[in-house]
């Protein structure tokens, strides 16, 4: 036990960026990596969008100095819209890195462009929210697998703010969060109140959720459209925000009866076995939302007695399900099992396409908290083939 205090105290410590981890403005002034026209892009641009299929927003500081146009982990002066595809594997200085086939596009064209081809599906768009530690490359990676394991019948949105990428950024991940609050509010507002927008799934994960319930909130108190109706799908994966904070608020605002009445629902996966969020919890002295830890210790007590799993979940709230995947956790952290662990992918893919049950889920002693198992006729499921984890591809 001592041992185990001491790693999570440790991680807890490289999370915090407390040691050597620092940003600074850099070598380069900002206004010189934007100075390349492709930065600024022009109305009208063809953008070729069999090849960049997916979208993008962002407020990362961009870098159009080189061939290569790369999303830096400062933070930029707005927000930049284009379109993207799969991260590749390039060579650079000798050494094998990940880049993005990524092209801006104005504003307006961007907006048009994700109108078509919302108009061509069933007006339904994913967005998906990143968390910590994140680059623009493994943000696109992740927002990739999503579109190819869904099979989302739709355009899929990644919106990345300046995540540093590293272990010990942590707490200035935390800050870059916060300072993209007023802006990723204001996009998704502007995405909801598109009257040709019928559904938004979003989906967050880690720090991610920090970013989104605030917004959603946001968008419900100040949105043109009377309900906001369309937010109505939004599934928070290994939240890290804190589980009271979000117990107290989440009834008054976005599962408020009339939203819940107008089919606005939340899905929560959980795991256990999240170090991550252990480390995320003994830095902030609470519990995380995204994991089932029991922080009364009455509670645990009562639960042991009963002859059952010590894990406490959020109360409930009508349009909340928990999902616990501490059973088929994957990874070393257990911090991605919605993208790593089979069992947890298919009920992924299940909630993104508006099922709300599954044969796989088990019930707890609560009736809107269920634990996913493995499958006794397949102990060892093919994890990459059912997850789609499409090895990264060298460029040609």
């Amino acid at each position: 036990m001592m041992v185990r205090r001491l790693t999570v105290a440790a991680t807890a410590l490289a999370l915090s960026g407390c040691s050597i981890a620092a940003v600074d403005y850099g070598p380069v002034r900002h206004a010189d990596y934007v100075a390349d026209p492709r930065c600024t892009a022009q109305p009208g641009a063809v953008v070729d969008g069999d090849a960049l299929p997916l979208f993008f927003a962002t407020t990362r500081l961009p870098d159009c100095r080189t061939g290569d146009i790369s999303m830096l982990r400062h933070r930029g002066d707005k927000i930049r819209y284009g379109r993207f595809a799969v991260p590749r594997e390039v060579e650079v200085g000798g050494k094998k890195k990940l880049r993005t086939p990524m092209a801006f596009q104005a504003s307006v064209d961007w907006w048009t462009a994700l109108q078509a081809e919302t108009d061509r599906r069933q007006g339904r768009v994913l967005l998906y929210v990143h968390g910590y530690r994140e680059t623009f490359e493994t943000t696109s990676k992740d927002a990739a697998q999503i579109a190819r394991m869904t099979g989302f019948d739709g355009p899929v949105i990644e919106y990345s703010w300046p995540s540093q990428g590293e272990v010990l950024s942590y707490a200035v991940d935390e800050t870059n969060m916060y300072h993209d609050v007023r802006r990723f509010r204001d996009f998704l507002k502007t995405l909801a109140e598109r009257p040709w927008v019928k559904e938004i799934v979003v989906v967050s994960h880690s720090l991610g959720a920090r970013l989104v319930i605030p917004a959603i909130a946001y968008v419900d108190r100040t949105s043109s459209s009377a309900d906001s109706s369309n937010i109505s799908n939004v599934i928070l994966a290994s939240p890290d925000i804190d589980r009271e904070t979000f117990e107290r608020d989440i009834e008054e605002e976005v599962l408020s009866p009339r939203r819940v009445a107008n089919n606005r629902r939340i899905t929560v996966y959980v795991s256990h076995a999240d170090k991550a969020l252990a480390a995320s919890r003994a830095l902030h002295g609470y519990p995380r939302l995204g994991s089932p830890y029991c922080f009364d210790p009455f509670e645990a007590a009562d639960l042991k007695a009963k002859g059952l799993p010590v894990r406490c979940y959020p109360v409930s709230v009508a349009g909340l399900t928990v999902v616990d995947t501490t059973d088929v956790s994957r990874s070393a952290t257990g911090h991605s099992n919605f993208l790593r662990s089979a069992v947890a992918c298919r009920d992924f893919v299940d909630v993104v396409a508006d099922k709300r049950a599954r044969p796989e889920r088990v019930a707890t002693h609560l009736a809107h908290a269920f634990r996913l198992l493995p499958d006794p006729a397949e102990p060892k499921p093919d994890d990459e083939t059912i997850c789609n984890r499409v090895p990264v591809a060298a460029a040609p």
